[in-house]
């Protein structure tokens, strides 16, 4: 009976908090809150004393009622090169039926155990930022080739972004490349057939192609063409000034 009569006292205790949020405080508590990671992280800044690190990121919003508990950031590891930090909150955001289906700008922030200096800060496994070429306090928001990409040439890590900004499928392999440093034609392959490696079965061979054309850009190679054809003709419609020392002995590709 104690018992019972301790489960009652909070309960109403509760509804009575409930009551006092206003009509969509008690709809709220019903959901099934759980914790998660934000959807992106926008911008990070340090203030003056170059320890306090302040986040601005997304989070669920909507249904006219609180969406988000327990905003916080945690540092996971403070390496010499790197800073490792979290964001987690609480949200009923799975549930649709909570109203949180759209996303609102949120800031939180986070003290290092010392300052960043020239170490790579990375959010949530994924997003990096660093102060090295950053306008104070902001810190400045690296790329998919991270904060201090290979310089643009002939080399296999130059090539490797050259693939990501043609947007080339996953798991594709280089086939072929013809570069001089400022121009580059990339020929390349992914699988399209079971995964059956080492075996003779039609199909397991089974693969696309692709050839693209790049200008050589401070920011690595940019796309100017793409076309199966051998000879020139693909890039010169686009680009004029493409060497054709580079595609004039190209072959058609097949498959």
């Amino acid at each position: 009976m104690l018992l019972l009569g301790a489960c009652g006292t909070e309960t109403a205790t509760r509804t009575a908090a409930q009551a006092s949020q206003g009509p969509g405080a008690a709809a709220t508590a019903s959901l099934g809150w759980g914790t998660m990671q934000p959807s992106g992280v926008t911008g990070a800044r340090l203030t003056d004393d170059g320890r306090t690190l302040v986040l601005d990121t997304r989070v669920p919003s909507g249904g006219g009622r609180a969406c988000v508990r327990d905003l916080e950031a945690k540092v996971t590891e403070s390496a010499p090169r790197t800073v490792r930090v979290q964001i987690t909150f609480s949200s009923p955001s799975m549930d649709r039926a909570s109203g949180c289906t759209e996303e609102s700008p949120a800031t939180t922030r986070v003290r290092l155990p010392e300052p960043l200096g020239r170490r790579t800060l990375v959010v949530d496994n994924g997003v990096q930022f660093t102060a090295d070429g950053a306008g104070p306090p902001a810190l400045r928001l690296c790329g998919e080739a991270g904060c201090r990409p290979p310089a643009t040439g002939c080399t296999a890590a130059s090539y490797e972004q050259a693939l990501r900004a043609a947007d080339a499928p996953r798991h594709t392999y280089r086939n072929a490349e013809h570069c001089d440093g400022r121009w580059l034609v990339l020929d390349f392959t992914w699988r399209t057939g079971p995964a059956c490696a080492g075996s003779s079965e039609p199909g397991c061979d089974a693969h696309l192609g692709d050839r693209w054309f790049f200008r050589a850009q401070e920011s690595g190679w940019q796309p100017v063409a793409h076309g199966r054809a051998g000879g020139c003709a693909a890039v010169h419609r686009v680009e004029p000034a493409f060497p054709a020392a580079l595609c004039a002995p190209l072959a058609p590709l097949s498959g």
